[in-house]
This record gives structure tokens, C-alpha cells and sequence, in this order.
């Protein structure tokens, strides 16, 4: 099978590795704007050769994994450049503009929007992780739209990583994603932006810091160039979240200010169901 990967950081890169793990005779062409990345990419031996106009006619399936408001510059010529039988999947955090964007497209049954949800909060060639995309839930929008001999060959092949396929419309993708995801990323960023703050006054606060404060961060260290392109089209969804977010906040602040320890208890006792929640993940994802 010949595998085109555009965008070589951590999903990519992770892709190329783990595709030789279920197919060791593929070929991996390999694409990215960044030349230092594309070099690090061949000597990992993530990619076999350079993917170009030469032979983007020849790939069997086709993985964009960049930035989601370059995947919408992209994808359209991409379309018009394949070969008639290339699968052209996403694997960004958003959907809904990427599929109004292609929707018209003559060739629109030759792509599918997909987010596996994995990943890490580091980037680059480097960042990829063996067997990132095993066992892990994989989102599939507007299958109905691709064409069913294409989809087929492709969940033959997503099987072989034992995933948990979910058929989902990309504006209940977005939304969904906007509170388990996005704000997520949003409340590290923030968080770190904080504590940053604070530290030019404090300058001992992050010895201080332990385990909590270094897992609650770990988003804040992902990419910007990534996330603010997420953040932005996903901005109706992210926005309303946030503003839940900062109300739940506010009346937390309330509470503390009037020392209303019992309401805080049953809040945070409410809260603690999460626990429940994040085991019945741990073992669905198990299965």
C-alpha cells in the first residue's frame, strides 16, 4: 500500500510508525512545509520518499495532519490532484468548516473527515509515538458521503489498530469536542498564563509546584500554532463553553469569599462523580 502523510509532527510521524507496525511492506511518502522536518523524518525513517505532484497520483491513502485552517487552503487542490482510487483523510480537532469547505468538491467522495482522538502535548517528527493509534476511539464525520468502496478498504485497515469507531454529523463533533477537548486546553493555557504571572512576583512559586500543578499544565505546552487555528474555528462552540466555564468559576469565587464551606463540599462532591466517569473510559478503551 502506498501511505501519503502531509504534515510530519506527532499525529503524522505516529501514523507512519504505527502503519509499519500493521503493514511492514507499505511505502511512506512524506510531505511537510518545514525542510528540517522533512529531514528528521527521513532520517527516523518515518517516510520512504518525498511526496510531490510526481506522484500524489500513485498513494492509495492519503493522512493531512496540519494545522485546520491550512487543511481548508489545502484539501481542495489536493482533491483535484489524486489519483481516482486515493482516500483523503483529516485528523484535526475540528470538522464542521473543513467539510462545508469540500463540500462541492467534484471529487468529494474521495475524502472523509476523521479525528482520532490521541496525541500528546509535544510536536514535531520527534514528538511521534509508537502505537499511538492503537485501541484508541476514531471519529468519523459525513461517512455516508465517501465514497463506500474507499470507506470500506478504510475500516478494513483501521481494525488491524483495534479502534472504537464513532459515526458523528461535524456540528455535534464540534460541540462536543469544545468542552471535552478545547476547553481543556484552554483552562492549562490559562492556568499557565497565571502562574507565569504571579512568578514575576513570587519567584519561588514553581519550586513550590508539585505533581497537581505539572498534570493540570501539561496541555500549555502544546503547540500554538496548532491550537489558536482549533480555538478560532471552533469559536461559536468555545465560547459558549467558556462562558459556563467562568460562571461555574464565579460561584466557586462567591462561595470561598463567604466561607459557604457546606455548598462547596456538595460541590465538590457532585464533581467527584468524574472519578466514576474517567474509570468507565479507562475500561471502555480497555475492551
Amino acid at each position: 500500500m502506498n501511505i501519503g502523510i502531509i504534515g510530519l509532527g506527532l499525529m503524522g510521524g505516529s501514523f507512519a510508525k504505527d502503519i509499519k507496525k500493521i503493514d511492514k511492506q507499505s511505502i511512506i511518502y512524506g510531505a511537510d512545509k518545514s525542510d528540517e522536518h522533512l529531514q528528521l523524518s527521513f532520517e527516523l525513517n518515518l517516510i520512504d520518499f518525498k511526496l510531490d505532484d510526481n506522484n500524489l497520483s500513485k498513494i492509495d491513502f492519503l493522512l493531512i495532519s496540519v494545522p485546520v485552517d491550512e487543511t481548508i487552503k489545502i484539501l481542495p487542490d489536493i482533491l483535484n490532484k489524486v489519483g481516482k482510487k486515493t482516500l483523503v483523510v483529516d485528523v484535526g480537532s475540528t470538522k464542521s468548516k473543513i467539510c462545508i469547505s469540500i463540500n462541492s468538491h467534484k471529487n468529494r467522495k474521495q475524502f472523509l473527515a476523521m479525528h482520532p482522538i490521541a496525541g500528546t502535548e509535544n510536536s514535531g517528527p520527534k514528538a511521534s509515538v509508537s502505537g499511538l493509534y492503537f485501541g484508541i476511539t476514531n471519529i468519523l464525520c459525513e461517512a455516508d458521503k465517501t465514497d463506500s468502496k474507499l470507506l470500506n478498504n478504510l475500516l478494513v485497515l483501521l481494525s488491524k489498530f483495534n479502534m472504537k469507531i464513532i459515526y458523528m454529523d461535524p456540528r455535534s463533533h464540534d460541540e462536543h469536542i469544545s468542552y471535552v477537548s478545547h476547553l481543556s486546553h484552554v483552562t492549562s493555557f490559562i492556568l499557565a498564563k497565571t502562574v507565569i504571572e504571579k512568578e514575576k512576583i513570587e519567584k519561588n512559586i514553581f519550586d513550590l509546584a508539585g505533581s497537581g500543578f505539572e498534570s493540570t499544565v501539561r496541555l500549555a505546552k502544546s503547540s500554538p500554532y496548532m491550537w489558536t487555528p482549533i480555538f478560532l474555528q471552533n469559536k461559536s462552540n468555545l465560547v459558549e463553553a467558556l462562558e459556563e466555564y467562568i460562571n461555574n468559576l464565579n460561584d466557586l469565587k462567591v462561595k470561598i469569599q463567604n466561607n459557604d464551606k457546606e455548598s462547596i463540599i456538595n460541590d465538590l462532591n457532585n464533581i467527584n462523580r468524574v472519578k466514576k466517569i474517567l474509570g468507565g473510559i479507562k475500561n471502555n478503551n480497555e475492551k
